[in-house]
């Protein structure tokens, strides 16, 4: 696999009969849309913490700056979307380390745009990145994570909770993202499986760049968000992380199927 070495699955990393309640130091995390943001310092935390983790995402660079200076931190470039992405990731993952027990659906684009003007690649590629590549991704990992009694963690957003105009897709592909979670919490849960997601408000990300949004526009959406936001600021990518890294814990071990804001309190407001 690009990016990825093998390791000998039967090392002190890898070898636990089955894992479960097996300690952070030991545990084997994949994170995708690892390049920037909440994503990068979601790998990086789980590093912090001991853990092995393979940072996914589509260019190899803004992975290569992630893992910088983390040594715990194996980049794995990869486009989520390809048609045999989760059985790579699957596979490479498994010949490097011989488990996984945490996958974090990170990765997701915003392409804005109202009714009226939305267009089949606009919907398409939303719904490819945000939805369907988490839902294939979770598929093709389940036999690694029902053998670790593993989490799932998504990675939604607070304003899936509520509308959003002129964004209604992205917001719509994450609110099945929090149905999914539920239901697969439930499926799951005979598997000794845990489903969680977090659910990020305005976080200091690139992701206005990435939208092509102009300097101006960002810093106006900005002074929306903090006005709307009851902390009256915006979050830090490690703020997320940190709730990640809880709701996969093996202590927290009896929660399953929630969504747990991250958002300054914008949800309630």
């Amino acid at each position: 696999m690009t990016g990825m070495d093998s390791e000998n699955p039967n090392s002190t990393n890898s070898s636990n009969s089955g894992g479960r309640g097996a300690d952070p130091a030991g545990r084997v995390v994949a994170v995708t849309g690892a390049g920037s943001g909440i994503g990068r310092a979601t790998a990086r935390a789980f590093a912090a913490a001991g853990a092995r983790v393979v940072a996914v995402g589509r260019r190899p660079e803004p992975l290569r700056d992630t893992a910088a200076g983390h040594d715990r931190i194996t980049p794995l470039p990869l486009d989520i979307t390809d048609g045999d992405a989760p059985e790579r990731l699957a596979r490479a993952v498994s010949e490097r380390y011989g488990r996984l027990d945490v996958l974090v659906n990170n990765a997701g684009i915003v392409r804005a745009g109202a009714l009226g003007t939305l267009t089949p690649e606009l919907i398409t590629a939303q719904l490819s990145v945000n939805l369907v590549a988490p839902v294939l991704l979770a598929q093709a990992a389940l036999p690694l994570l029902e053998a670790s009694g593993g989490v799932i963690v998504n990675v939604s957003t607070s304003v899936g909770q509520r509308a959003w105009p002129g964004n209604s897709v992205y917001a719509a592909t994450k609110a099945a993202l929090e149905l999914l979670t539920r239901s697969w919490a439930v499926e799951l849960a005979p598997r000794g499986i845990r489903v969680v997601a977090v659910a990020p408000g305005a976080i200091d990300t690139p992701i206005g760049e990435h939208q092509g949004l102009t300097p101006e526009r960002r810093a106006s959406v900005r002074a929306w968000q903090v006005a709307h936001t009851p902390l009256g600021r915006i979050g830090r990518p490690e703020e997320v992380a940190w709730a990640i890294t809880q709701l996969a814990a093996t202590a927290a071990s009896f929660v399953t199927g929630v969504v747990l804001p991250v958002d300054g309190g914008a949800v309630v407001a």
